[in-house]
């Protein structure tokens, strides 16, 4: 029997991660000559004093610099009756004299370390086996870059979801719907609470947007410096098509979790209550993800769900507040996205809404009178230009969500959309038209839907 992909809170498993080493020539940077430096996942690091430091040389080569009361007294632990130093850590955005060896030049002679090489990391696409480094918390640099960069002609048509990436929870050759692979997925979902699943999908769909994670060469290419300037270009209707796919497979994924619990009436209720409280954590104000919320308010919304009268009857009584949060606060909120309205502000939204301009970008007409379509097709198109022009600061506030995030592998994988692709059709349909996959995966749900609740 299956139960849904999402469930209680538990704990997320976190990576190691390896910080980023930089030049520093100035004075300041000497005291830390002699150390060793750990790397710490957390958030927060401390220093030693520089009154522990040995002294070499005058007064005029190592510069004092003053060091807070808390930073000494959180240097130093009683044990035993012993005081013992604790670890000297490296503090934020301080850097340290070993240089990464990125131009491939010999070190100089002027150099007071020399360079040692980098160690390769996967590219940000692959996402088994993890990169030593976090990327996200690494393109500020890059950001800055961005600013004084010159306008390039695009060049071609940008993918940020490489199709052929190699699973770790499948095979090279699998079939639709696995029933291991689909017991791997709810134990892994069963670990994480939904915020912490909620960060892994935020983090994957900025990869997916194009909003973090995009390498030069993919700037170079498409002239602009993120998915969300791209989309509203001519040359953006590989990515549109993407975005497309991704939010309807997540949504059929949504409601595969509710229709495939062929068990108690309570089983199908809880998989509803954990998708509602998996959007809450997606909110404006919360993770900020607005496709994700999307996807998981198109699970609850789609026809097949939301005809199983019984098992929303049953989340009303045994998870009021649940139910409540869905009619009240999530549905409204969803109404207002898709008629482009709702929140956009870049410091309560990391990813903005962009599927009313994707759609109308790619020819779809607008539901409604002549007159609401008019004025809704005013409203998207002006949506998506303030989209573009804040695209630097919606990728600042999801990078600041995300800081000192550590996503567990299997987990982030299963949120892509090409595992996603292979998990729902195999192998094989995964690389039928989408217009054909849709349409068949739409009568599997329906089959399901009427086996749990028949029509009288």
């Amino acid at each position: 029997m299956e139960r849904t992909l999402l469930a209680n809170p538990g704990t997320t498993a976190h990576c190691p991660a390896r910080a980023r080493k930089r030049s520093d020539s100035q004075p300041a940077g000497l005291q830390h000559m002699g150390q060793p430096t750990e790397d710490h996942p957390g958030s927060g690091a401390s220093t030693m004093p520089a009154s522990a430091l040995p002294r070499t040389g005058s007064d005029s080569v190592l510069l004092k610099v003053p060091v807070p009361l808390g930073s000494i007294a959180d240097s130093l632990r009683a044990s035993d009756g012993q005081l013992h130093a604790k670890a000297p850590t490296k503090p934020p955005r301080t850097s340290s004299l070993m240089l990464p060896d990125a131009s491939g030049r010999p070190p100089t002679y002027c150099e007071l370390v020399p360079r040692v090489p980098r160690a390769q990391g996967t590219p940000p696409g692959h996402s088994c086996p993890e990169p030593e480094a976090p990327w996200w918390e690494t393109e500020e640099e890059e950001e800055e870059e961005e600013e004084n960069r010159c306008f390039a002609r695009p060049q071609a048509e940008v993918s940020f979801c490489p199709p052929d990436n190699p699973f770790c929870l499948l095979g090279s050759q699998n079939r639709p719907l696995e029933t291991e692979v689909l017991h791997t997925l709810h134990g892994l979902f069963l670990e994480h609470h939904p915020g912490s699943t909620a960060l892994h999908l935020l983090l994957v769909d900025c990869q997916a947007t194009g909003l973090l994670g995009v390498t030069k060469a993919q700037r170079g290419a498409m002239g602009v410096a993120s998915g969300l300037e791209l989309l509203t270009l001519p040359h953006g209707h590989r990515l549109r098509l993407e975005l497309l796919e991704r939010l309807e497979t997540l949504a059929l994924a949504g409601a595969l979790a509710v229709l495939g619990c062929a068990g108690p009436l309570e089983e199908r209720a809880a998989a509803l209550r954990g998708l509602v409280e998996l959007a809450l954590a997606l909110r404006p104000g919360a993770a900020g993800d607005l496709p994700g919320l999307a996807a998981v308010m198109g699970a609850l919304l789609m026809p097949q769900v939301s005809r199983l009268e019984r098992t929303w009857r049953q989340l009303r009584r045994s998870h009021t507040e649940a139910a409540l949060a869905f009619e009240q606060e999530l549905k409204p909120l969803m109404r207002a996205l898709d008629e482009g309205a709702g929140p956009c502000d870049p410091g309560e939204v990391a990813l903005p809404y962009v599927a009313p301009a994707v759609r109308l970008l790619e020819g779809e007409e607008l539901p409604g009178p002549l007159d609401e379509s008019c004025e809704r097709l005013l409203r998207t198109l002006h949506r998506a230009r303030l989209l573009a022009r804040d695209a630097p600061r919606f990728r600042e506030a999801a990078a600041r969500r995300l800081r000192g995030f550590r996503p567990h592998p299997e987990l982030r994988e299963a949120l892509t959309t090409g595992f996603l692709r292979r998990l729902l059709w195999g192998s094989r349909g995964a690389g039928a038209p989408w217009a054909t996959r849709l349409e068949k995966f739409q009568r599997v749900l329906s089959v399901l839907s009427q086996r749990l609740e028949p029509d009288h």
